[in-house]
């Protein structure tokens, strides 16, 4: 609480009467504890004078001795009750229930006031009475309704509302004393008072018996308990609102459109809103038709021409149980007839009032069967209003009263324009989320692997699961990309943000991943060209229109794997990501160790590689951080799901992905879900074949053989003839324009035959076109034509030179 400024040299326990009082001891204190003010109350209540307490120390009041500054309050406490053992000035003991109030003054000083009453003092005696006119003359309505819900009391307030006195009304139900729609609605409110024991609360405009004027009541309905507490009644109390302001009502009207309507980017959920906004405080009902079809992109219409309007009745509310007036109940589809009064107010893009006989509603009851409600449930005034937002037409609200409330006004037009282009503007916006959230989805499935390509290094599943949130589609994505040497990369990664720039970000990411491994570089160099890819895109975007911290892709997190199925190496780095899970043969689960390089687009900062042996029949699972950041748990916790769920046996690796998904996510992600589960596969040496070769011309005859001889062991006779061509044009290429050792290997992979040579020079070969006379310069172009693929791919010291050829047809 404040302290109260007083003026230098105020005292005031000499001003207010009711602390001078007899009836109220009254004492003033000053910050050092001094008594300054010292009322009559204050004598009868400890029998000093003030002359005797006045300029003295307020602890030698106390009954025990204590030190002068034992009072003291704590710094910026303003308040003060208890009880405190006083000293009467005869010396008996006094036990007083005191009330202190912090002062301050114009000047800063600050004063306490310590109040208490006096004992034997006048008292007016509380009793059954004074209750009974406290209840009567209440200025608030108040009924008191029995277990079976009849009245049992009622005060002055309430029977001047109803027009009856107690008497009458004694015993009846509220439905029998104002038969109306509102009172059988309060009567239900008060049923769930009994069953319940929780309050209700109702707001309903009433035209009291006898008057022309719509009285808006709030009426709250408590339970009334007995010692036991159990529900023996029901309270209903009243406020009259009339007399409000009417500017403070629209006021907050459209404040509390403002704050629910548009809550969600769902347009049937917005429309809903604006009708429980309008109903009942502007309206007795509502209805929120929305055009059919819906209009297509954000060009401005002119709105539909006079005609036949068709439109999807998306909401719809009424002060009455079950919306009886709309026929034709929320999604279910309407056409209004031409010249009606919605047909009319969209093809003119501005809102009307209706009284129910003017002829255009007249026609429209006569023209379309539907709008028999304008006089079943006695419609008397209504306002059609166009749902308009950025020059588009939308579709239409029809706002309704009955009979006992006023007729609309111009005021209720302007005021139902203001909920509408609300809802409108949300409507529109909604739409164009759930179009450019479409659009986003569609473009990242396209740059997502439409199918897994062919290889033979690891058996492969994946899963994608879009966001669910407002913001949109993320910017995860994975890969699985074929390498020379039987090898195959596995690449997860994640782009910061939503929406289209995050999409179209990950589309150049994984195509300049693909580019990057295409040329077989080592897993902790090519995150540090993509981070500098990055790091140039957003440059380029700096200065866009709308780039936020996230242009270009800052932030953005990867992982990238190589698995040999030879060597059965695993050859990882990351940025910023997670590490990936492996699940044994034997069936543990544990996190790769990894290096943690920072995310992409840093620039300055090392990538580094790890190596691990895999067992052949070992699991690998890459995932994005939104498999693990549900709301609902940690990540500790998440992890610890995931491995439960990775452990368990599955027949297929589509199990193994369907049980990760379903064990940590409860609900749709707030992120997106990328997973890619592989299982590792092993090339034998069976498969394998290797020979060291001598630097000398004459070797190649005897490699050529070589290549004869294992292709005979493996049954492919008939890929003799092409294989001795590649085996010796990469053996003379590596003995002619390479180092020393150089190593010949052959390698069978299903379909597949991978010829490769190794030498130690890191020039890398190029192909040539020939002259007619020259000798050479045909060994690549030959390669080149023979093979499927053929590339070179350099190692730390030295390069190989590797062609695939295809066996189908062998």
């Amino acid at each position: 609480m404040e302290r109260l400024p007083i003026s230098p040299g105020e005292q005031p326990e000499e001003t207010n009467a009711s602390r001078e009082s007899a009836d109220t001891a009254t004492a003033t204190i000053n910050e050092q504890g001094i008594v300054t003010g010292w009322s009559e109350g204050a004598r009868r209540l400890l029998g000093y004078v003030p002359s005797e307490v006045v300029g003295l120390p307020a602890a030698r009041l106390l009954a025990h001795a204590v030190s002068d500054t034992a009072w003291r309050a704590p710094p910026g406490q303003e308040r003060w009750s208890g009880t405190v053992a006083l000293r009467h000035r005869d010396g008996h003991r006094l036990e007083a229930g005191l009330l202190a109030h912090c002062w301050t003054s114009s000047g800063g000083a600050g004063k306490w006031l310590v109040v208490c009453p006096v004992p034997g003092g006048p008292r007016t005696p509380w009793d059954e009475p004074m209750r009974e006119w406290a209840f009567t003359q209440s200025p608030c309505h108040l009924a008191i309704f029995d277990a079976d819900l009849r009245l049992v009391r009622a005060n002055a307030g309430m029977e001047r509302a109803l027009s009856f006195p107690e008497a009458v009304m004694r015993g009846l139900r509220l439905p029998d004393i104002a038969p109306d729609p509102v009172s059988d609605e309060t009567e239900r409110r008060m049923r769930l008072v009994l069953e319940t024991g929780e309050p209700q609360h109702v707001t309903a405009f009433v035209r009291p018996t006898g008057t022309s004027e719509e009285h808006d009541w709030a009426t709250s309905l408590t339970p009334v308990r007995d010692p036991d507490g159990r529900v023996r009644a029901v309270c209903l109390a009243a406020h009259d609102r009339t007399g409000l302001d009417r500017t403070r009502q629209q006021t907050s009207l459209l404040t509390d459109a403002d704050a629910r309507i548009g809550t969600t980017s769902d347009s049937a959920r917005t429309a809903q809103e604006l009708s429980d906004v309008a109903v009942p405080r502007l309206a007795d009902f509502v209805a929120v038709d929305l055009l059919v079809p819906a209009p297509r992109g954000d060009e401005p219409s002119a709105g539909p021409a006079t005609g036949p309007v068709t439109v999807r009745r998306t909401a719809v509310r009424s002060v009455l149980e079950g919306s009886p007036e709309f026929p034709v109940g929320g999604g279910g589809t309407t056409v209004h007839p031409p010249l009606s009064p919605p047909a009319e107010c969209l093809a003119a893009g501005r809102g009307a009032v209706y009284g129910a006989n003017d002829p255009a509603v007249v026609r429209w009851v006569a023209q379309d069967p539907e709008a028999a409600w304008i006089r079943q449930y006695g419609t008397h005034s209504m306002m059609v209003v166009p749902l308009r937002a950025g020059g588009i037409a939308l579709g239409l609200a029809i706002f309704g009263r009955h009979q006992r409330r006023e007729p609309f006004e111009p005021e209720d037009l302007w005021l139902a324009e203001e909920l509408t282009t609300r809802g409108a503007v949300s409507i529109h916006n909604a739409r164009r989320h759930t179009r450019e959230r479409t659009n986003t989805m569609t473009l990242q499935r396209s740059l997502l692997p439409q199918t897994l390509p062919d290889q033979a290094a690891v058996e492969i599943a994946s899963r994608y699961l879009p966001a669910s949130t407002e913001s949109g589609v993320g910017g995860d994505w994975f890969d699985v990309i074929p390498l020379s040497g039987a090898r195959v990369a596995l690449v997860v990664g994640d782009v910061v943000g939503h929406g289209m720039r995050a999409a179209a970000t990950m589309g150049r990411l994984r195509t300049a991943v693909r580019t990057l491994a295409d040329v077989d570089l080592p897993p902790d160099e090519l995150l540090t060209h993509l981070d500098d890819l990055i790091i140039h895109l957003s440059a380029d975007e700096a200065t866009a229109e709308g780039a936020g911290e996230a242009a270009g892709g800052i932030g953005t997190t990867c992982l990238y794997v190589v698995y040999d199925p030879v060597s059965r190496n695993c050859t990882l780095a990351r940025a910023g990501h997670f590490p990936p899970a492996v699940v044994s043969p034997e069936g543990a689960v544990y996190l790769l160790d990894i290096p943690a390089g920072p995310p992409l687009g840093l620039g300055g900062l090392p990538f580094e590689s790890a190596e691990t042996e895999l067992p052949e029949g070992s699991i690998l699972a890459l995932y994005t951080d939104g498999l693990l950041q549900p709301r609902d748990r940690d990540i500790d916790d998440a992890l610890d799901g995931m491995f439960a769920a990775l452990a368990r046996p599955a027949s297929t690796l589509d199990t193994v992905c369907d049980r990760v998904l379903t064990g940590l996510l409860t609900r749709r992600p707030d992120d997106d879900v990328a997973l890619l589960i592989a299982r590792t596969r092993a090339l034998h040496a069976d498969r394998v074949a290797v020979w060291d070769l001598p630097s000398d011309p004459s070797v190649v005859a005897q490699a050529r053989q070589r290549s004869t001889d294992q292709l005979t062991v493996w049954g492919l006779e008939e890929a003799t003839f092409v294989t001795e061509l590649v085996v010796s044009e990469l053996v003379t290429n590596a003995i002619r324009y390479g180092r020393p050792p150089i190593q010949l290997r052959l390698i069978h992979q299903d379909s597949t035959l991978i010829c490769e040579v190794s030498d130690s020079s890191s020039t890398a070969p190029h192909l040539r076109r020939a002259r007619t006379f020259d000798e050479g310069g045909r060994g690549l172009l030959l390669v080149a034509q023979l093979a499927e693929r053929w590339g070179t791919r350099h190692a730390p010291v030295g390069k190989t030179i590797w062609s695939e050829q295809s066996l189908v047809g062998y």
